[in-house]
């Protein structure tokens, strides 16, 4: 995964930690002060909001320990590859479209991150400016062509 990446992440892990978790024990406190847990919804829900938080917890000390970081900056080149930035442009509709192709965990494509395991991305791997690209997505099959590729 990308720097940026790693600390979303890291983001997310110390706010469920020390912001989420706190909060979710205040609350199973209070609806246990409210008498008999078996039909107690607050209490219920507390909990599985409990169970779901460090769930997430778990999950996210898994990927960070486990993280192969990579700095985008040190890389280079002209074929596509993690990291880079792809500069595309539609074949058919001559739109263009920029991503950043980084790990699962970071993926947004609103933002114009793609996902490694994308079928995008593992279209583009290998690919240099100049090159054409089918790629099979979901909706049907699209035609770019790669105008740049750059590492930020």
């Amino acid at each position: 995964m990308t720097g940026q990446g790693y600390t979303a992440l890291s983001e997310e892990l110390k706010h469920r930690q020390q912001v989420e978790r706190p909060r979710i024990i205040q609350a199973i406190a209070e609806a246990r002060s409210h008498g008999d847990l078996s039909e107690n919804a607050e209490y219920h829900a507390a909990k599985e909001a409990q169970s779901l938080n460090e769930g997430r917890v778990a999950e996210l000390e898994d990927k960070l320990s486990r993280a192969e970081v990579i700095d985008v900056s040190k890389l280079s080149g002209n074929t596509v590859k993690f990291g880079a930035t792809v500069t595309l442009v539609d074949e058919d509709t001559e739109e263009k479209k920029v991503y950043q192709i980084v790990g699962e965990s970071e993926a947004d494509v609103k933002s114009g991150r793609v996902s490694i395991t994308s079928p995008t991305a593992r279209a583009l791997i290998g690919k240099k400016e100049g090159d054409s690209v089918e790629v099979n997505t979901p909706g049907g099959g699209k035609s770019y062509e790669v105008l740049k590729v750059a590492f930020r």
